[in-house]
């Protein structure tokens, strides 16, 4: 991904927030004898036996899994290189906001590019815990605390159409365009135009530029 330097995250820490707030990724991997990549989306995880206190994603390991009736979990090769992307809050700046002229209307957006290998998960006790453990981050993150030990004979009985695998972090590419390139006063109405929308992701835009120091930096 091409990251010009001014939008490049400012932390690292920023792109492992990013990642586990915005878990539905897209999965690409290239396809066999100039067949074309294959790109799924796919819930991913960072490890859970990680801290949340984690600074950056560089070595570490991501979870996920798919439908084995996906050709691409066929194409997938152990130690084969993969492409995990993952969105963030984006939203349109309409050059109304800026209050200067001659102006141009942009895009905000922030995106993270992991990079590693992938290794295919061969026991049925540890796809299992790939599936739990995606479970139990979401429904802390983002559900209501489901308690699934009802569930998981469930589970176990749908497995065989379970495919895990695990992603070992070789690179990460973090883009933050929050409009760093125009003056703080500038910056600080489209940061106002985003947090006055009724959209959780457009204030979600908004808290990120509050962060940035005038310079654009955290």
């Amino acid at each position: 991904m091409f990251v010009p330097c001014f939008y490049r995250e400012p932390e690292a820490s920023w792109t492992v927030d990013l990642v586990r707030r915005n878990p539905l990724a897209q999965l690409a991997s290239s396809g066999a004898d100039g067949d074309p990549p294959y790109v799924t989306h796919v819930p991913i995880i960072v490890d859970p036996e990680l801290s949340e206190d984690l600074e950056d994603l560089t070595g570490t390991t991501l979870w996920g899994h798919m439908n084995r009736a996906n050709p691409h979990w066929a194409a997938l090769v152990d130690g084969s290189r993969v492409v995990a992307t993952f969105t963030g809050p984006h939203g349109y700046v309409s050059p109304t906001v800026y209050g200067t002229t001659p102006a141009a209307p942009t895009w905000n957006f922030t995106a993270v590019h992991v990079h590693g290998t992938v290794r295919k998960v061969g026991s049925d006790e540890e796809t299992l815990e790939t599936v739990t453990a995606t479970v139990r981050t979401f429904e802390e993150r983002f559900g209501a605390e489901w308690a699934m030990r009802d569930s998981l004979d469930y589970f176990r009985r749908i497995l065989v159409g379970v495919g895990a695998y695990r992603i070992d972090v070789s690179r990460v590419d973090g883009m933050f365009k929050l409009s760093q390139e125009q003056s703080p006063d500038v910056r600080e109405r489209v940061r106002r135009s985003f947090a006055e929308r009724d959209t959780t992701h457009h204030r979600d835009i908004a808290a990120l530029m509050g962060r940035l120091t005038p310079n654009g930096d955290h």
